[in-house]
């Protein structure tokens, strides 16, 4: 017997009436994962599109691939690094990568090593996150949304190496029940659930999601992040330590495990692009906002604060920009609707982004804060933008 009549001579008891009923939920995440969705709609109008929510999220995730492949890189190239200077391995994930040892020039110890610390922490959050899911599409009698796909996986990838799994899993438990789940569901949420995990950790818990010492999962390390150097000691400070424009761009920095290659980021971009589930306007608006207001801090200068003088190029590969511009900006659902809308939310993204980083020296980040700062202003900006419309269509009929 094949699977797929496997699934359908068990239908019949998760459907209504069934002895499993309760577990429908269950069974349609699972069938629909390996198969197409059989439903289809029983009165007009219809809408015939070769996308839907299932190719949608799956495109998303194929898009995070270069990211996961360099961040499993560089995060073991960090701790490998780290190691080759003396500090000794601890730990049953560094036990298991000295397999293959510890050698930072070995492509394929760096690879392994950043695996161990990856898959703990997505396999948790997957997990967990899951539960939550089929909880709440249980209780609420409808199907599993594929949307948890593509939060289980940007969620693990914007995390620090070291972060402790019972805060994964805590962190991943907010997003989804209060980023996403009280709101409705997929679809309903005003908050990136990814970003609202990230933040209740890095509020509740900042001495595991901040500092010099967890970027690098090797015990007894410290080193400042690029953007904390910028921070204290302004940008020419970088190439002292060893950080290069060119290094930040391709992601062999210090940082969390899928956000410190801006090229990574910009192939999944370019894919997300080409397949229509990025929006353009988003990606424009917020680069304008970023490259306009970092000239104007430049133009500003300041005698005590070095980061007034970082210029735009710099902003873009440090930190989590690259990474938020392409999978966090651009998310459909907490992002504005109208296509004006969308310019000025990019905008208001990339303006903020800047202001926190430059101005505030307690988040030397800003890409999260800001991201999230503009999803709850997303549907005030569309509100307004439409009323404009209706007041210029009015005026046209005068």
């Amino acid at each position: 017997m094949g699977a797929r009549q496997f699934f359908d001579r068990i239908e019949p008891n998760f459907e209504k009436g069934g002895k499993w009923e309760k577990f429908f939920p269950l069974y349609e995440m699972v069938e629909s994962f390996l198969y197409t969705p059989k439903t289809v709609t029983k009165a007009a109008p219809h809408a015939r599109s070769f996308v839907d929510m299932k190719r949608i999220m799956t495109y998303v995730v194929l898009a995070t691939i270069p990211c996961i492949l360099i961040g499993l890189w560089n995060t073991g190239f960090q701790a490998n690094q780290a190691i080759a200077s003396g500090l000794e391995p601890t730990g049953w994930r560094a036990g298991i990568a000295g397999i293959f040892g510890y050698n930072p020039a070995n492509p394929l110890a760096n690879f392994f090593h950043g695996l161990m610390y990856f898959l703990p922490i997505y396999i948790t959050t997957l997990v967990v996150g899951g539960i939550w899911e089929v909880l709440f599409a249980t209780i609420r009698r409808h199907e599993v949304n594929e949307g948890f796909l593509v939060t289980s996986m940007l969620y693990t990838l914007i995390l620090p190496a070291t972060t402790p799994l019972w805060q994964v899993a805590l962190g991943i438990s907010f997003g989804v029940v209060l980023g996403k789940e009280v709101f409705g569901g997929t679809g309903k949420n005003f908050l990136n659930p990814a970003l609202t995990g990230r933040a209740f950790l890095y509020f509740a818990y900042p001495a595991s999601m901040s500092g010099d010492s967890v970027w690098v999962p090797v015990d007894g390390f410290s080193g400042a992040t690029a953007l904390a150097i910028s921070a204290r000691d302004g940008v020419q400070a970088l190439a002292g330590e060893g950080i290069s424009w060119w290094g930040s761009f391709f992601g062999t920095i210090q940082g969390c495990l899928g956000e410190t290659s801006t090229f990574a980021a910009l192939l999944g971009m370019a894919f997300l692009l080409a397949t229509r589930i990025a929006n353009w306007r988003l990606i424009v608006g917020c680069l304008a906002g970023t490259i306009g207001f970092s000239l104007l801090l430049n133009i500003i200068g300041s005698d005590t604060n070095p980061m007034f003088g970082m210029p735009f190029w710099w902003h873009i590969v440090l930190g989590g920009y690259a990474f938020g511009l392409a999978f966090m900006v651009t998310e459909p659902v907490s992002a504005s609707h109208t296509n004006m809308g969308r310019y000025i939310y990019g905008a208001l993204i990339g303006v903020m982004v800047v202001m926190i980083r430059v101005i505030n020296p307690a988040f030397p980040e800003g890409m999260m804060l800001a991201i999230l700062f503009a999803n709850i202003f997303a549907p005030l900006i569309d509100h307004f933008v439409v009323q404009a419309n209706i007041r210029r269509r009015a005026k046209r009929h005068v």
